[in-house]
C-alpha cells in the first residue's frame, strides 16, 4: 500500500511542476497528464535501482562462505518497502546460517569421530563406489582419500576372498584377508566387514588383526611347549613306575631309578614354578618404586643360590664346580621396585650362565654405576658362546640355544623371559653380547631414577 502513496506523490510532484510549464503548448489537462507520467517514471527508475542493489547483494550472498554470518547484513540506503523485504530475507538468511553452522558442527564431529577410530570404515554407494573412507582405510588398503573417491572398490581390492564375499553380500561372517600393504617384515592381516545401510549402500569396516592372529599363534604354542615340556617327565616317571611295579630290582637299580624319579619331579615342578612367575609378573600391578633394598643384600642371597646350584651340577656330572665371582659389597648403593622381583631376575641370570656353561667355568658378576647416574648389573661366562642368528630370539618362551643340555641341566627354557618381563617392570634393559667360542655377557641396565649410592 505504501508504494502506491509514493507513486501517487510522485506523480502529484510532477504534475504540480511540469503541468504548469506544458499547460501552455499543450493545454492543462495534457500538461498535468505529463507532469504525472513524468513523476511516474522517476518513481520507476528510483524502484529499479533499488531493486538491482537488493539483487546484487542476494547474487553477492551465493558466493559468501557459509561461515562468514558479517557478509548476511542486508544493504543500506534502502527505501522502507526494499528494506522491509532486505530484513525479512536477512532473518531468514541468519536462520538458515545457524541451521547450516549446526549442521556442518555436527558432520564434522562424526568426521573426526570417524577419523578417530582404530578402525578402517569405506561408504560404498549401489554401485559399490567408494563415496568416503577415513584414514584407516587408506592405511589399511593403500588407498588415497582424494584419488580414489569414486572408483569401483572391486577395481581397487582385488582380492579373490574379497570380491567373492561381495558377490554373495556375505554380511554376516567376517571377511579375513592380508592387506595389500602386507610386506615380509611387517605383516598386516585384515578383518572386513560388510554392513548395509540406507537405500542399497553398504559400509566396509575392516580391522587389524596382526597382533590378534600374533597372540592367537603365540597362545597355540604356549600350549604346545607346555604340554611338550610337561609329557617328557610323565612318560620317563610312567616308565619308571611301571619298571619298579614289574621288574624284580636290586636296591642299586631302585635308587638310581628314584633318583631319576626325583630329578624328573623336580624338573616339572620348577616349569610350574616358572609359568606362575610369569603368570604373576603379568598381572601384578606395577613395582612400588618407593621402596628401596640394598643391592649387597640381593646379590647375597644371589650368591649363595648360584654356589649352592653350581655345586648340584657338578655332583650330578661329577666335574669340579663352576668358579663365581661377585663383586665387593662397598659401595653398591640401593635399587628401587620389588625386591621379590629384582632378586628373581639376578638369580636366573647367574643361574642360566652355570646352566649353559660346562662344569668348571668361570662367571663374573659386576656392578658398576654408569656416568648418567644409571647401574649396570653384568653376568659374563667363559662358555662356548652363542651364535649370532640365535641372540634376538633368547628371550621368548622355551626357546632353547641346545634344547638337549638345557633340559639336562634342569632348565626350562622360562628363565630369561622372566627377567625379560621383571627389567621391563622396572624400566630396565636387556643387552647380550656373545659370539662362538667367546662366551656370553648379559647385562641389566637400570634407569638413574632407581638407583641410589
Amino acid at each position: 500500500m505504501s508504494r502506491f502513496l509514493f507513486l501517487f506523490a510522485f506523480m502529484l510532484i510532477g504534475a504540480g511542476l511540469f503541468g504548469a510549464v506544458f499547460s501552455a503548448p499543450l493545454g492543462t489537462n495534457w500538461g498535468l497528464l505529463a507532469g504525472g507520467l513524468a513523476g511516474a517514471l522517476v518513481w520507476l527508475v528510483r524502484e529499479d535501482r533499488q531493486g538491482r542493489r537488493l539483487l546484487d547483494w542476494l547474487s553477492a550472498l551465493k558466493k559468501t562462505p557459509v561461515s562468514d554470518a558479517a557478509a548476511i547484513a542486508s544493504p543500506a540506503r534502502l527505501s522502507f518497502f526494499w528494506r522491509e523485504f532486505a530484513e525479512h530475507a536477512e532473518r531468514v538468511l541468519r536462520l538458515h546460517h545457524r541451521a547450516l553452522q549446526k549442521q556442518r558442527l555436527r558432520t564434522e564431529n562424526l568426521i573426526d569421530a570417524l577419523q578417530a577410530t582404530p578402525n578402517g570404515i569405506i561408504m560404498l554407494d549401489a554401485r559399490r563406489r567408494i563415496q568416503w573412507m577415513n584414514t584407516f582405510a587408506c592405511l589399511h588398503f593403500a588407498l588415497d582419500a582424494e584419488r580414489d573417491i569414486g572408483q569401483s572398490i572391486t577395481h581397487l581390492l582385488r582380492d579373490p576372498v574379497f570380491v567373492a564375499g561381495l558377490v554373495r553380500q556375505e554380511f554376516c561372517k567376517p571377511i579375513l584377508l592380508t592387506s595389500p600393504c602386507s610386506t615380509p617384515r611387517q605383516p598386516m592381516r585384515l578383518s572386513l566387514q560388510l554392513c548395509p545401510y540406507g537405500k542399497n549402500r553398504l559400509l566396509l569396516l575392516s580391522q587389524e588383526i596382526t597382533h590378534i592372529e600374533k597372540a592367537e599363534a603365540g597362545q597355540r604354542a604356549f600350549i604346545a611347549n607346555v604340554s611338550h615340556e610337561l609329557r617328557t617327565p610323565l612318560t620317563v616317571l610312567a616308565g619308571f613306575i611301571e619298571t619298579l611295579q614289574t621288574l624284580p630290582l636290586d636296591e642299586e637299580e631302585r635308587q638310581d631309578y628314584l633318583a631319576r624319579m626325583e630329578r624328573q619331579a623336580l624338573q616339572m615342578q620348577t616349569l610350574v614354578a616358572d609359568l606362575l612367575t610369569l603368570s604373576c609378573l603379568e598381572e601384578s600391578p606395577p613395582p612400588d618404586f618407593t621402596q628401596w633394598s640394598p643391592i649387597r643384600g640381593l646379590l647375597t642371597v644371589c650368591a649363595a643360590e648360584a654356589r649352592a646350584f653350581a655345586g648340584l651340577i657338578a655332583k650330578n656330572a661329577q666335574a669340579k664346580a663352576h668358579q663365581i665371582h661377585f663383586p665387593a659389597d662397598a659401595g653398591l648403593g640401593e635399587i628401587a621396585g620389588n625386591a621379590r622381583e629384582l632378586q628373581s631376575a639376578f638369580s636366573n641370570l647367574v643361574h642360566n650362565a652355570i646352566r649353559h656353561t660346562p662344569p668348571g667355568s668361570r662367571v663374573d658378576v659386576y656392578w658398576q654405576h654408569n656416568e648418567d647416574g644409571s647401574a649396570t648389573l653384568t653376568v659374563q661366562d667363559n662358555g662356548p658362546g652363542i651364535a649370532p642368528e640365535h641372540l634376538s630370539r633368547l628371550t621368548e618362551r622355551f626357546y632353547r640355544v641346545d634344547p638337549g643340555r638345557s633340559r639336562e641341566s634342569g632348565g626350562t627354557g622360562l628363565g630369561l623371559s622372566i627377567v625379560k618381563h621383571v627389567l621391563q617392570r622396572h624400566g630396565a634393559a636387556l643387552e647380550i653380547d656373545s659370539a662362538p667360542g667367546q662366551g656370553a655377557r648379559f647385562s641389566a641396565t637400570f634407569p638413574k631414577s632407581g638407583i641410589r649410592h
